[in-house]
């Protein structure tokens, strides 16, 4: 009696995880439209603002000098180990293994390379742009100043902008720059939102970064994501690229040689050895050969008594039926009763 398997839980999530689409015919990739412009244009704007506010000491280099003698991580002891952990959610080694396997499971299901693509594109221009301009800037952090009110330009630091910041914007934002649907992308862009600006802060209360240094990150951040789809006909191309290169390997490899599905196996005699046994002829009228037939195999042993022969269920024999023309040395039933073989057991 066949029954069918009870599936599990893992049997479903499987089984809902195949009826996902593949790779879409039109993929919906953003466009550089007026609006992104107009933004991309005053986020520029804003970056330039905050660096030239910095490099003549105006206000807000005063307004960082106040944050950092207020001290937030002895005002509020208590949170300081929860967010020595979620600081981490801005460090680009933790972050990118992250999202980077979502976006390869992505890029399995949907068999695109997009996803993976554009990731490794915005995290290329993060490190440009954003360590091009710690370098050049070269700004010491809160705990190396060395002048008070002074912008600590130019000293061999690193942190301006904050590297944590930009980070994070990028990483989480590519979520949403990704996702399938309006809906998911506003909730997304909402979550990156609230995860980069939660990590902007915690830098400035556990002291490594000035405030100026988390807006200029903000913004570092936002014109990579705002950039993207200038990158998108390179990514397209990236892709054709790959993928041709996959078929051409393919096309290229050694095709396995056939195997046949019923293969002849030749039929040696009972007590005689496969080495130096003589070929068997084809059995025919005169010189014409039959189609060769697949061998009947014996039961090993002499015939028994009809007591002791195999039983004889419903469904037939157990015995294979033998072929009186695969064995030559068989005695045909109109032969001489002397050399037949006796109908009862004895």
């Amino acid at each position: 009696m066949c029954t069918e398997r009870n599936l599990t839980r893992l049997d479903r999530v499987f089984a809902r995880l195949d009826r996902e689409p593949e790779r879409p015919v039109i993929t919906d990739m953003p466009k550089m439209s007026r609006h992104r412009v107009v933004l991309f244009s005053a986020t520029l704007a804003f970056y330039l603002a905050i660096v030239w506010a910095v490099v003549t000491t105006s206000w807000l280099v005063r307004l960082d000098w106040q944050v950092m003698f207020f001290r937030p991580y002895q005002q509020w002891p208590q949170i300081h180990a929860f967010l020595d952990y979620y600081v981490v959610l801005g460090q680009r080694g933790p972050t990118a293994v992250m999202v980077a396997a979502w976006l390869g499971w992505r890029s399995w299901r949907q068999h695109t390379l997009r996803p993976l693509l554009t990731l490794g594109a915005s995290l290329l221009l993060l490190n440009i742009t954003v360590g091009a301009a710690k370098i050049g800037m070269g700004r010491l952090g809160p705990h190396y100043a060395i002048t008070i009110g002074s912008n600590e330009m130019g000293m061999g630091g690193d942190i301006f902008p904050s590297g944590h910041t930009a980070n994070a914007v990028v990483t989480w934002g590519i979520l949403a720059y990704l996702a399938s649907t309006p809906r998911a992308r506003r909730w997304l862009s909402a979550v990156s939102a609230v995860t980069s600006l939660g990590v902007g802060l915690t830098t400035v209360y556990l002291g490594t970064h000035w405030l100026s240094d988390v807006l200029l990150g903000w913004a570092a951040g936002l014109l990579i994501l705002l950039a993207l789809p200038w990158c998108e006909p390179l990514i397209a191309r990236t892709e054709a690229g790959v993928f041709g290169l996959r078929d051409r390997w393919r096309l290229g490899r050694p095709l396995p040689a056939p195997v046949p599905a019923n293969p002849v196996v030749p039929h040696t005699p009972l007590g005689s050895s496969q080495e130096g046994a003589p070929a068997r002829e084809p059995v025919g009228s005169g010189t014409s050969a039959r189609t060769p037939r697949s061998p009947a195999y014996l039961a090993p042993g002499p015939h028994l008594n009809r007591s002791e022969r195999t039983p004889v269920t419903p469904a037939g024999s157990r015995r294979p039926p033998h072929a009186d023309r695969t064995h030559p040395e068989r005695v045909p039933r109109g032969g001489t009763a002397s050399a037949a073989r006796p109908l009862t057991g004895g």
